[in-house]
């Protein structure tokens, strides 16, 4: 809230020769809303400061536009205006260089923050050898034929190719006794009538059951 040594005139003239510009009352009262003054009041004020010749007005149509005094300001002559210019564009310069300067920083952090700390090296290297004395273990395991498959699993996949291999039998025998009924008083000739259909054999894919069952009965080589 304002400061109870100033009413609303004061606050508004103040605020009036801080910006500088022309502002009607409704951008004066949106601006002085941390005041709690309402706009009634802005415009009261605005109008008693212009009788008064205070800040200076100009009507574009139904609407007042408010300015503040220009001649309590002083204005730079030509001289001083160019001193401001240079000194405007040297201060350009610097903060360019000082934008320039901050960007060099933050990639230098972002680069620093990308690597790991001496720590978190650390860390990972006894991570790393962990898993690398873990493989040892289990190479050399393998190396001296120790089964690192559980007796259970190992029955199951058993039970289960035992399985695939009897339908697979099973299936061939089908077809084969289904096949040779058909072509066995075809006037085509059974070799033609089989790529028409479509039709390949175990061989045909270079499948084997009896591979297969071979390698069922056989032990698992010893790694060396």
């Amino acid at each position: 809230m304002a400061p109870k040594s100033e009413n609303p005139e004061a606050i508004v003239l103040n605020y009036l020769n801080e910006q500088n510009r022309p502002l009607n009352s409704q951008n004066v009262a949106d601006s002085l809303q941390k005041f709690n003054l309402k706009k009634a009041a802005i415009q009261k004020a605005l109008d008693a400061l212009a009788d008064n010749g205070k800040i200076s007005f100009k009507e574009y149509g139904k609407q007042k536009v408010y300015l503040a005094r220009q001649d309590q300001f002083d204005i730079p002559n030509s001289e001083e205006l160019t001193r401001m210019k240079q000194e405007n564009e040297k201060l350009q310069e610097q903060l360019g260089e000082q934008k320039r300067a901050i960007s060099e920083v933050e990639g230098e952090i972002k680069t620093l923050q990308s690597h790991l700390t001496l720590e978190q090296i650390r860390e990972k290297e006894a991570k790393l050898r962990k898993e690398v004395n873990e493989m040892e273990d289990r190479l050399e395991k393998l190396r001296g034929g120790v089964t690192l498959v559980k007796p259970e699993d190992r029955k199951a996949v058993e039970q289960m190719v035992s399985e695939k291999a009897s339908q697979w039998r099973k299936r061939r025998r089908m077809f084969r006794d289904l096949w040779d009924a058909i072509t066995e008083n075809s006037p085509k000739d059974v070799k033609e009538f089989k790529e028409e259909l479509g039709i390949e054999y175990d061989e045909d894919v270079g499948v084997s059951l009896q591979s297969f069952s071979d390698l069922r009965s056989n032990k698992r080589p010893r790694l060396r």
